[in-house]
């Protein structure tokens, strides 16, 4: 095993070990505030993520109930969208735009899930009309950008 060292620049360093291993060594400084750790580069740069909030977004919480109900279909515990609508206590077109959600690309439920969807893309844009092909949907998100 290496040790790991920094050069008195405060550069990062890299490390071969003899197992064949590397070690990256980065000269940072956690510094809590309040909830959460900001982290401090060695120029001085301060990156402080937004603070720990478990509550979801509208977005997620649609996407959340699309997944649900979808799995209510599945498995039998309703036999269409109108009984699962029923069961909700929910309007029957509210439900089969949510469960529309279930078909979105990876990389955009990723984007929902990280909260890192650009500003103009809103839930109606996501659940309604939305393409099936992948590569269409991501198009679609381009273009309303523009």
């Amino acid at each position: 095993m290496s040790d790991i060292r920094i050069d008195q620049n405060g550069a990062a360093d890299l490390i071969a070990a003899s197992n064949g291993s590397l070690t990256v060594s980065l000269p940072i400084k956690l510094i809590r505030r309040g909830k959460c750790m900001a982290v401090t580069l060695p120029d001085g740069t301060t990156i402080q993520p937004r603070p720990w909030d478990d509550t979801p977004t509208p977005i997620q919480q649609a996407l959340a109930r699309g997944h649900r109900w979808l799995e209510m279909l599945q498995s039998g515990k309703a036999q269409s969208l109108t009984e699962v609508a029923e069961l909700e206590g929910m309007d029957r077109a509210y439900v089969s735009r949510m469960v529309n959600l279930t078909t979105l690309a990876p990389d955009i439920v990723a984007a929902i899930l990280d909260e890192t969807l650009p500003d103009h893309v809103t839930l109606f844009d996501l659940a309604s009309g939305t393409p099936l092909l992948w590569d269409d949907q991501r198009a679609l998100l381009r273009k309303k950008q523009s």
